[in-house]
This record gives C-alpha cells, structure tokens and sequence, in this order.
C-alpha cells in the first residue's frame, strides 16, 4: 500500500487543482506517478511536470533512445513502478524485447543499433560512476550531438527524481500488475 492518500480534486487548494488540471489536460492524461506527491507542493509539481513535459516528449531524443535511458535510470533506482511504466513504452518505441528484458533482469542486452549501445554504455556508465570517461564524452558527442549528450543528462535527472519519489513515498503499481524488477 502507498504512502500517500490519493488527493481528490474536491481536497486539492486551488493552486493544487491548478497544477492538477495541467498535467491532466497534457499528454500524461491524468494524475498518475510521481504527480500524487508531488502535489504537495504545487510548485514543485508544476516545475516537475513541464521538465518531465520536456524530457518525455520534447527532447531532441527520439523516443527508443530517451525511453531506453529511462528504463536504465528505473533499474538503477528499483523503481517498480517507473520500470513498469516505461518498459512498454520502450518496446513500442522500437527498443528490442530482449533488451529490455536484459535490463530488466540485470544482463548486459546486445543492440543492432549504435545509438542505442551508446544510451546503454553512457546511461550505465554515468550511474555506476557519476561521470563519463573523456572517451565516452567524445563517443556521445559523435552520436547524438551536444543537445543529445545534454539530453540524456537531463532524462537521467528526471527520472532519478521521478525513481526515488516513488520509491520513498511506496506508489502502488496498478491493481493486477506484478513486480517487474527483482528485489
């Protein structure tokens, strides 16, 4: 059971009902994740979700990349709910079964695609060592670009953030769905 009671709209301030109905009325369709705590604090909530906005769907990313460092970032964290959630949306970005699954369960995935073995090399790098070698730098630079090195630091940010708020406040996986990460 979560940590947290689900605010209704009839207990959120009106600065929460404010935020609430932004994120809502966006693409995310409602109040699911993080958004529940993050509510709390209506400032942080709407920082929160335009960054979010930004590095779901406004990176310069495309979506088997950013969803590939955003399944990364939620075994890094165990996030249960943030694997979950984007596992799927990694597949249907093109992010090959094996993969994830790979990820998943701990196992080093082999990609077809270089700009893929990249995210993973970069993204497991970067959280095994809060860095990147000059190699790796350079690497990255030539794959995806500046912006794209700029990118993946934010998504990998963002979802830090988004991995420990579930995980500290306990968000509940949806009715019927098992664990996806070994503890």
């Amino acid at each position: 059971m979560g940590r947290l009671t689900t605010l209704e709209l009839d207990q959120m301030t009106p600065e929460q009902r404010e935020v609430a109905d932004a994120i809502a009325s966006g693409p995310r369709g409602g109040i699911r994740g993080p958004f529940n705590a993050w509510l709390r604090s209506p400032e942080l909530a709407s920082h929160g979700q335009q960054l979010g906005a930004y590095c779901r769907y406004g990176s310069s990313l495309p979506p088997n990349l950013s969803e590939l460092a955003i399944i990364l970032t939620g075994k890094h964290w165990t996030s249960q709910y943030e694997f979950y959630a984007h596992a799927r949306l990694a597949l249907a970005a093109g992010v090959s079964e094996a993969a994830v699954d790979a990820i998943r369960t701990g196992g080093t995935p082999a990609f077809e695609d270089e700009r893929e073995q990249l995210i993973y090399d970069f993204v497991t790098e970067y959280l095994r060592t809060h860095r990147v070698s000059d190699a790796m730098y350079q690497r990255a630079l030539d794959l995806i670009g500046e912006r794209g090195v700029l990118d993946v630091v934010a998504i990998v940010g963002y979802y830090g953030l988004v991995s420990m708020t579930l995980n500290v406040f306990a968000v509940d996986l949806p009715e019927g769905v098992e664990p996806p990460l070994p503890e």
